[in-house]
Order: C-alpha cells, then sequence, then structure tokens
C-alpha cells in the first residue's frame, strides 16, 4: 500500500470532524483536536499495528514539521478490558487530522480494495423515536457485588476493586450515531470522543499519551455528581477532595500508574495533590503524571498493555481484584474498561480508558452502556448505585435525546 499526505483544503479544513465519520467511519477527537476517518485499507492485530504502519509507503507533501506526531497513516482501535485480550485495530482508507498548533492534513491510502469516500453528511436531522431501557445486571445483583467487594478490602484481600452495571437502550429503529457523536461534541467536547465499529462514546479519562521521548496519563478515580448550580458544585468539590473514602480510591490508581510506567522512564513525575475535573454530569479527582521515556522508547501499545485495566476500572491488586469480578459482576465488559485510541508508525499516539461508552448491537437498535465506581473499605452500596446512575447520563442523553 501507499499513502500520500497533503494539506488540507480550505473545505476539508471547514468539515466538522462528527460530519466525515458520520455514523460508520472513524473518530478521535477532544477540543476540535484529533481526526476522522473513512473506509478501511486493513485491519490489524492491535500488537503489529506499529509495523503494519511503518510498511506503507508514504509519500508526505504537507511540508508540516509538527514534531514527534508528523502526517501519515494512523490505525485507530480498542484493546479489551481483560489483560491479554486480542485488540484490533482499523487502519482508515483517508483521515483527516486535525493538529493541536493549527495545520489541518489529510492523508489517503491507495491500495487493492480501498476506498475512502471523504464526502461530507451535513448534520444529522432529528427524529424522534421510541425507546426502552432496561437494566441487563439486575439491581440486587449490583448491590450485592458491592457488598462481596467491600468485605474483600475489609477483610484485608484487596485494596479496591471495580463493579460496574450495565444497562441497554432499545430503539424501535437504528440509532443515529452520528446524531450521538455530534451530541456528545456538544455537552462532553473536553472528554475523548471516539467511534469505532459500533463503539462510541466520551472518555474524560486519559489513559496514556506518548509523544516522542515524552509520556502522560491523567488518571481519574474518585467521583461526585454536579448539580448545575456553581456555588453547589463548588462545595460537592471541596467535600470530594476532603473525603477519605474518594482519596484513598484514588491514590490506589496513581500508585499503581506511577509504579507500572517508571520501569519505561528515565523520569517520571506526578502532580503532589490531585485537581477536580468537572465534566457536564460529574466531578472526578484527577492528577497528572509526566516523565521522558528510556532509550529505545516503547510504542504507545506496550504501554496500554502494561497499565490496562488501572486500579480505576478494575482494582488492586490486579490479578486478585480482576478474580472477584469475574466472579460476583455479572458483566461481560468486552471493551467497556479497556482501552480506545491511535498510534501512528513511530509508536507514538493517544489512548483513553473506555469509560462513559456504548456498545451497539449488530441490528443498530440496542445500545449497551456501562457504569461504575471503586470499591473501598468504606463503600456503601446504595450510594454506589447513585454513583453509576449520575455516570449514566452522560451516554443516556447523548444517546435518547432527538
Amino acid at each position: 500500500m501507499r499513502a500520500v499526505s497533503t494539506l488540507a483544503d480550505a473545505a476539508t479544513r471547514a468539515l466538522d470532524l462528527n460530519d466525515i465519520a458520520r455514523g460508520d467511519g472513524f473518530l478521535f477527537v477532544r477540543d476540535g483536536i484529533g481526526f476522522a476517518g473513512r473506509g478501511v485499507a486493513a485491519r490489524v492485530p492491535a500488537d503489529e499495528a506499529v509495523a503494519a504502519l511503518t510498511s506503507i509507503e508514504h509519500d508526505d507533501r504537507t511540508g508540516i514539521d509538527s514534531g514527534p506526531c508528523r502526517p501519515g497513516p494512523r490505525a485507530l482501535g480498542t484493546i479489551p478490558f481483560l489483560p491479554g485480550s486480542p485488540g484490533e485495530m482499523v487502519i482508515p482508507a483517508v483521515i483527516v487530522v486535525k493538529a493541536p498548533d493549527g495545520p489541518c492534513w489529510m492523508t489517503r491510502i491507495d491500495g487493492p480494495g480501498v476506498d475512502g469516500d471523504l464526502a461530507a453528511a451535513g448534520p444529522p436531522e432529528p427524529a424522534a423515536d421510541d425507546y426502552t431501557i432496561s437494566s441487563v445486571t439486575p439491581i440486587d445483583t449490583y448491590l450485592a457485588a458491592v457488598e462481596s467487594a467491600r468485605d474483600a478490602v475489609r477483610a484485608g484481600r484487596i485494596l479496591k476493586a471495580v463493579i460496574a452495571r450495565e444497562i441497554a437502550v432499545t430503539a424501535g429503529r437504528s440509532l443515529d450515531v452520528h446524531g450521538v457523536l455530534r451530541r456528545l461534541k456538544a455537552s462532553f467536547g473536553s472528554s475523548y470522543r471516539f467511534s469505532v465499529d459500533g463503539f462510541f462514546g466520551a472518555s474524560p479519562e486519559l489513559l496514556v499519551e506518548v509523544e516522542g521521548r515524552t509520556v502522560r496519563s491523567v488518571p481519574l478515580a474518585g467521583t461526585a455528581p454536579r448539580v448545575g448550580d456553581p456555588d453547589r458544585d463548588a462545595a460537592i468539590a471541596e467535600e470530594l477532595i476532603a473525603s477519605t473514602k474518594n482519596q484513598v480510591e484514588h491514590r490506589v490508581v496513581i500508585d499503581d500508574i506511577h509504579d507500572r510506567l517508571l520501569p519505561w522512564c528515565s523520569y517520571l513525575d506526578w502532580e503532589p495533590e490531585p485537581q477536580v475535573l468537572a465534566v457536564a454530569n460529574v466531578q472526578h479527582l484527577a492528577t497528572r503524571i509526566e516523565g521522558h521515556l528510556s532509550s529505545p522508547p516503547p510504542a504507545v501499545i506496550e504501554l496500554v498493555r502494561a497499565i490496562s485495566p488501572t486500579p480505576a476500572l478494575g482494582g488492586h491488586p490486579r490479578d486478585e481484584a480482576l478474580a472477584l469480578i469475574a466472579a460476583v459482576e455479572g458483566v461481560d465488559r468486552n471493551r467497556y474498561g479497556g482501552a480506545v485510541g491511535w498510534v501512528d508508525g513511530a509508536g507514538n499516539g493517544t489512548w483513553a480508558v473506555a469509560i462513559r461508552c456504548a456498545e451497539l448491537s449488530p441490528d443498530g437498535r440496542t445500545a449497551h452502556l456501562y457504569a461504575g465506581g471503586g470499591i473501598v473499605a468504606d463503600s456503601e452500596p446504595l450510594a454506589e448505585l447513585a454513583e453509576t446512575q449520575a455516570k449514566f447520563q452522560a451516554m443516556l442523553s447523548a444517546v435518547v435525546r432527538p
């Protein structure tokens, strides 16, 4: 295969990335920075994506010197929740990239059977429909699982486990993924919004990013609601910071990610105190971790494999927590709780934790949504249930709103 990268013309620069991806393309974007793709040049195992990208002959006609992440083919995909699960990456036939420092470029791959129609659709038409929302995970099952995890922490068998539950939203006709992506942009533009093979969402959490020799992660753990009143939300944020339960949950995640990244780094540091990251419906404790990778630097997918699932989605110690989750949760997580992101031929890339997401059924009429929370010694089952209800709102409002 051969790829050609060119500067985008004015018409392409004006396109909304959501309107390029539409419901059947590929998207990874945050704050207007990212890319959209159409068509499939190749599908490859995640661990072979860098080699597949470097094997593509590339003609760069952009003249852009944008640092480590230069123009060229990219692969987008997912790595499932369970460690060691095979992940798949798509190399789109054509991508449009909007870079942080302003340039917009396009890479098109030519090859047998490759079709990358870039013609953008306009905004989706509003449409009313009937929806049925059902609990795939029985509430009693979820509450019992939370109690089991809490008891395991109190008994000293684990430090933390994340218990999730699943709901399903079924529509009278195929769900309009394009419309959902547009609504996610309006409400969660500063989250990592993604769409790949029927898996879409808006994750607030950066799992890991590699840019040359720089590595970054912004783990989230510890959650409180937002009510829409600035004074009350500020008070809730102060309570979140002061909460021993949430601080313990957060510290477990920070220490684990730091310890797993450190062997790859010559330098690694983190903020001394967590900050509060607010999204449209909830607020989280967040800590920025940044370091310098040793030589030769690993590809971003190697780091994804090393740290995912983090204690923010699995627990700690990892093996013991995952065994407990498998025994009591009753949810087939598949891609939920894993990682979603992109990689280029140099191993650079950005990966988000696969949360605030939906998995579309084969007939396109049902979206499966997931939400969970970290369980520690002070966790109360009904409070954890309320936290999942708050987290569900992000995707529910995007899926069912006309």
